[in-house]
């Protein structure tokens, strides 16, 4: 990987900000951000990148490419969380086993939307139909996760799986519930519904993130501690997965030919994990599973990587096979 390029990401002020964000716990600080403050941040997020998806899905219209993104999107969310399950179970019961492949099985908002300001800062674009991706990546996992479950737990009759509200979790999270509302104004709406709302979604969204990252890195922060106690396979796994699973995404990508830019954020999609959506399903369908390791793997061990590492890397690697 080019030194250049690793530079140029975490020169990044978005990127800064989160690694302030760690430094302000590892050096013992009082620094915080007020905790209304980061829903309000995570909205705005989700609702800018909601309508600019959809207004650039409105000016692709519904193609052949658009569709061949979106069904290896899907193929991807299932595949993922079940080759994930069968290799954590080497070491790990079925319950903890299930809830870290279901959150491996999904994706980052936030990792999207970084990644997103790095090509963008590389003056390179890619499709708004990689929102809609990312919006049916975020809860099949849950789905499968628990089939998984049904499948290999042997549970106690009054601890079966209420699938109804599982479903509900999974397709009417406020995370997936606002992405597709927004995708689906901006797509409505086109060009003039997104110039109306460019000043506030459009030009202040960097500040934002920023804002966004410097909370999230000192949720990491507080993380770090605990990621003694997840044992040397689980760090593994939450470095050595995300990659392996960027490059599947990659291969598929060029097998299938997707634009370099949809390529680089599809790797993003595969690689990236759920620390908010899947998290709070798994909490409450299987409670048998230990939230300190899916949590912590995801927010402290996998995200950092991703936004330091992960995401120049897979840049780079893109960059090679597509020119």
């Amino acid at each position: 990987m080019g030194f250049e390029l690793l530079l140029q990401n975490i020169l990044n002020p978005p990127v800064l900000m989160f690694l302030l964000g760690l430094g302000a716990i590892l050096l013992r600080t009082e620094l915080e951000v007020p905790q209304p403050l980061p829903k309000l941040f995570s909205l705005y997020l989700l609702i800018a990148i909601g309508l600019h998806g959809g207004y650039e899905l409105s000016k692709s219209g519904i193609t052949f490419e658009v569709l061949k993104v979106l069904l290896l999107a899907m193929f991807m969310a299932v595949a993922v969380p079940v080759y994930a399950f069968f290799i954590l179970r080497l070491r790990l019961d079925v319950y903890n086993a299930v809830a870290i492949a279901a959150t491996y099985g999904s994706i980052s908002a936030v990792t999207f939307i970084t990644a997103g300001s790095f090509l963008n800062s590389l003056g390179q674009s890619y499709g708004g139909y990689m929102v809609a991706a990312m919006t049916l990546m975020e809860s099949p996992a849950i789905v499968i996760g628990l089939v998984l479950l049904t499948l290999f737990a042997r549970r106690n009759s009054n601890t079966g799986v209420n699938w109804g509200e599982v479903l509900r979790e999974a397709f009417l999270n406020p995370s997936v519930y606002i992405l597709m509302g927004t995708l689906l104004i901006g797509f409505l709406t086109g060009e003039k519904g997104w110039k109306a709302m460019d000043p506030l979604f459009g030009v202040l969204f960097k500040g934002m993130l920023a804002f966004f990252l410097l909370d999230m890195g000192i949720v990491a922060g507080r993380r770090i501690g605990e990621i003694r106690k997840v044992g040397l396979f689980l760090i593994a796994f939450g470095v050595l997965l995300p990659v392996f699973n960027a490059l599947v995404g990659i291969f598929l990508a060029k097998t299938f030919g997707l634009a370099k830019g949809d390529a680089f954020m599809f790797s993003i999609l595969c690689a990236s994990a759920s620390y908010i959506a899947v998290p709070a399903a798994m909490r409450l369908s299987v409670p048998e599973a230990n939230p300190s390791l899916y949590v912590t793997m995801s927010l402290a061990i996998t995200f950092p990587f991703n936004i330091a590492v992960g995401i120049p890397l897979y840049y780079f690697l893109i960059n090679h096979l597509w020119g």
